[in-house]
């Protein structure tokens, strides 16, 4: 009776567990893209930047440095602190799969033109 129990609450929580990791949605990575960009055009038309284009191409990082960028939300790297922080989760998740599906070390790495 005790297996039983510990086999039914084993299975509930893997199921919870699949459950979790597929509710958890990906971002866009084309909408990542032309979110980037559009920081660094915004950045530059009030000033604080010389240049539309980004200061990181996507394949300047391995897809696990772009993980633990994301993750620690060290944005600090990227300039335009005031457009990084006025983004919403949603963005971020677009740009982190923009960044992460063109690493360095990806199937397609690929510089921001």
């Amino acid at each position: 009776m005790k297996k039983t129990a510990i086999t039914v609450l084993a299975l509930f929580l893997t199921m919870c567990f699949f459950g979790a990791a597929l509710a958890v949605e990906k971002g866009n990575e084309r909408k990542g893209k032309y979110t980037y960009r559009n920081i660094y055009k915004a950045c530059h038309e009030r000033g604080a930047v010389e240049s539309q284009k980004p200061v990181l191409n996507p394949d300047a990082k391995t897809q696990d440095q772009w993980t633990r960028v994301f993750e620690s939300k060290d944005f600090e790297q990227f300039g335009c602190q005031q457009e990084w922080s006025a983004l919403s989760e949603a963005d971020l998740a677009d740009i982190y799969a923009y960044l992460y599906e063109h690493a360095a070390d990806s199937p397609s790495p690929a510089k921001c033109k």
